[in-house]
């Protein structure tokens, strides 16, 4: 493991591949929802992959997941939107 990736991990953020391991889903599944405004991104590497915060990020992902299988549009679950 790089110094870079020690780092990133001990902060807690995580690149787009990882947080689709971790919450189960496909990596063009976070890209999508973070297109869409509903995922966050912390911050960018030097390199310009997109970083996020491993829990939160995480958590909404299965929180989506479960109001989608509700059938919960997807603009429904956008923060602000009633």
């Amino acid at each position: 493991m790089t110094s870079a990736k020690r780092i990133r991990l001990e902060k807690g953020l995580m690149k787009v591949g990882e947080i689709a391991e971790e919450a189960g889903v496909m990596p063009s599944t976070v890209k999508f929802y973070t297109e869409e405004g509903l995922l966050d991104v912390v911050e960018r590497t030097l390199g310009g992959y997109r970083l996020y915060d491993r829990e939160k990020t995480v958590r909404r992902i299965i929180a989506i997941r479960g109001m989608t299988s509700r059938r919960l549009s997807l603009s429904e679950l956008k923060p602000g939107q009633n």
